[in-house]
């Protein structure tokens, strides 16, 4: 059983989620939390596998959560829930390494599959949202003081893992990684894994905003 702690501060989105995600076979809901403070208890108590994260609540906000419990428990997988004119909200959760990006009213089938590439060590981006991800991460590489990885470790890159980067650049989660560059997921993830410790970076999406920073998407 996955284990799901849900936050957000509207009782009736909460409860209804969390009846929703009891009817997955797999799923285990630990608690549904009104916000960041009740969450960071109740993981403190029970250890949930992955966080199910509001975006917009009052005091702290979903992007300030993820950085916490990001911060304290880096294992934990935090997905974001949110609304399409959540657009400020849009890169701040990622930039904590936030493991999704779900627009609230999405399917049970898409927040399982979600919670379980989350876990796999990818990434889910709502579609309707990723381009404004990856417009963000193009204005954010702009800026001289973003990503910087030195030319002696990117030197060490081959020809597969820039393929790899070029694609994460993209914002392809995983699985599509694999169907394009025909290998399986669990390869994937070790070439990330890899990358990641070669570059010297914290994450993949401080991996995308590199390649993007570096023109590698173009």
């Amino acid at each position: 059983m996955i284990k799901v702690l849900i936050v957000d501060d509207q009782e009736l989105f909460r409860d209804s989620l969390s009846i929703i995600l009891k009817s997955a076979e797999e799923i285990e809901v630990t608690a549904a939390v009104a916000g960041v403070d009740e969450a960071l208890a109740s993981i403190e108590e029970i250890r949930p596998e992955a966080v199910l994260m509001d975006i917009r609540m009052p005091g702290r906000d979903g992007v300030e959560g993820t950085r916490l419990i990001k911060d304290r428990y880096p294992e934990i997988k935090v997905i974001v829930l949110t609304t399409f004119d959540d657009d400020e909200y849009v890169y701040g959760a990622l930039k904590y390494g936030a493991s999704g990006y779900l627009l609230k009213g999405c399917s049970k089938s898409e927040l399982v599959e979600a919670i379980r590439i989350a876990l796999g060590g990818g990434a889910m981006i709502n579609p309707e949202i990723a381009t404004k991800v990856i417009r963000q991460f193009s204005e954010m590489a702009r800026r001289s003081d973003i990503i910087q990885v030195s030319d002696d470790l990117a030197e060490q890159l081959n020809d597969s893992e820039i393929k790899i980067i070029q694609a994460v650049g993209h914002g392809l989660s995983n699985r599509e990684i694999s169907a394009t560059l025909y290998l399986s997921e669990g390869t994937v993830r070790n070439y990330i894994s890899s990358i990641l410790m070669k570059l010297e970076l914290r994450d993949r999406t401080q991996l995308a905003i590199w390649a993007v920073q570096k023109g590698m998407t173009g």
